[in-house]
């Protein structure tokens, strides 16, 4: 997408465009989006306000999200709530490793 249609290529590869350029540039982006596979975000005074994502991000996240929940559920349960903020803290180190990573 060209950066003369007020769509911008974040540094992370997602397509950004401001609120007041989304209407202009609503199908360019819905199109790259849908066919390029690249999530993309409308931004407020520089900062995103929302996403839009193809339909297999969006279905895998809510079953990603579901699995995280019966796992807490399951780990509350067999562990106890009390292991709970040890356990979210290990987590979070082990994510910032992964991202580290890639």
């Amino acid at each position: 997408m060209a950066a003369d249609q007020g769509i911008q290529i974040a540094d992370d590869g997602v397509a950004e465009v401001s609120m007041t350029d989304a209407r202009a540039n609503l199908t360019p982006l819905l199109r790259d989006v849908r066919y390029g596979g690249r999530p993309a975000a409308f931004t407020e005074r520089g900062k995103r306000s929302a996403y839009v994502v193809p339909p297999d991000f969006y279905e895998q996240a809510v079953e990603d999200r579901l699995t995280a929940r019966a796992m807490w559920q399951l780990i509350d349960e067999t562990f106890g709530e009390q292991n709970r903020e040890s356990l979210e803290n290990d987590l979070a180190r082990y994510r910032e490793h992964l991202k580290r990573q890639t």
